[in-house]
């Protein structure tokens, strides 16, 4: 008899193991950077600092945006390339706009191998001015072999919200055809209450509800940075929160812990 209860207990803890291995407990950081210049040093590019903050959350997955790639105001770097390197992570780098002789824009990086890579460039409206703006996307494998897509963005700024109704649009469009997993974050350049974010959110799954502040650096008083996922019965949040690092960027960068089963 107490060899059958033996293997009874065995089985059950190879069950509730092999459960485990299927989950994917993710770490996940959204960082609008301002190409590496802290606000209160006009002059000063430190992509080290940048570096520090978000190595100090040991993450799986980053979204970058206001990225510098050999540009000549940060010392014509590959600034995606350089955080990579500092951070022993893969990179991915999706130009927005030419800028100052270089390329400017959001990345990704991603401590799993890039098995895919892809950008989207948003749609314009006819006839206004407008900065582009660009959907940075990757596939990776992870841990317990599950593929996913993960995304980074940076939307329009000005206060009609219509080009970003428009960039929300397509990010959906592109989630709606994807099977596996997809991940999208960064600066919306929206508050919660926005339309734009309303509209984010009959499709996504934000990884806060009641989100902290993340901008100005000093003294922020509303939120535009977000991590969001397809809505999905398979994931969870175990947490959210705000970086209370209010010196190298004039964005204050978040970060999440998703579980994928």
């Amino acid at each position: 008899m107490k060899t059958r209860h033996y293997l009874l207990l065995l089985m059950m803890l190879v069950g509730i193991n092999a459960f485990a291995q299927k989950a994917d407990t993710l770490t996940i950081v959204s960082y609008n950077i301002h190409h590496g210049n802290p606000p209160a040093k006009p002059d000063v590019i430190d992509l080290d600092a940048i570096a520090n903050v978000i190595a100090a959350q040991q993450p799986d997955l980053v979204a970058l945006q206001e990225v510098d790639v050999n540009i000549k105001r940060s010392g014509n770097i590959n600034q995606a390339e350089y955080l990579a390197k500092k951070l022993g992570m893969y990179f991915y780098f999706a130009k927005a706009i030419d800028h100052d002789g270089g390329d400017y824009g959001v990345a990704v990086l991603s401590k799993f191998p890039i098995e895919e890579q892809n950008s989207l460039k948003f749609s314009r409206i006819e006839g206004r001015k407008a900065e582009d703006r660009v959907l940075a996307t990757i596939a990776v494998k992870l841990k317990s072999g599950k593929k996913i897509k993960f995304s980074s963005t940076h939307l329009d700024h000005v206060k009609d919200e219509a080009l970003r109704l428009i960039q929300i649009s397509e990010i959906e469009q592109q989630a709606r055809k994807e099977k596996k997993p997809f991940i999208v974050a960064g600066d919306f350049n929206a508050v919660p209450t926005s339309a734009t974010i309303q509209l984010l959110d009959k499709t996504f799954s934000r990884t806060c509800t009641d989100c902290g502040f993340t901008i100005p650096v000093v003294t922020p008083n509303r939120t535009i940075d977000f991590i969001a996922f397809k809505q999905n019965k398979k994931i969870s949040v175990l947490h959210h929160q705000v970086i209370q690092e209010h010196q190298a960027s004039d964005h204050l960068p978040i970060a999440a812990k998703i579980v994928i089963k």
